[in-house]
């Protein structure tokens, strides 16, 4: 499993955002290193195996708060879809 942090600098969610992928890595019993990247981006974004947990293409074209911050459950739910796997075509 693949976590990324990615905020702008002095974000003011990114040690709430921080936390909480801890405690949902901890939830899982999971132990997964956090990679964290600062820049001009929508911030907080939480990208699980690359994909942004809120559904949006992890965009690098901004340099502001996010107004749909991530949440616990779509971070638990996108690190539970990483534990399953890929879906296969044939079930």
């Amino acid at each position: 499993m693949h976590v990324e942090l990615i905020t702008a600098p002095e974000c003011p969610h990114a040690d709430d955002a921080r936390s909480m992928i801890a405690d949902c890595l901890a939830q899982l019993d999971l132990t997964a290193q956090v990679i964290e990247t600062v820049g001009p981006y929508p911030s907080p974004t939480v990208l699980v195996d690359g994909e942004d947990v809120m559904g949006r293409p992890a965009g690098r074209d901004a340099n502001a708060c996010r107004l749909d911050l991530p949440t616990r459950e779509r971070v638990m739910d996108a690190m539970r879809a990483s534990l399953a796997g890929p879906l296969s075509d044939d079930g």
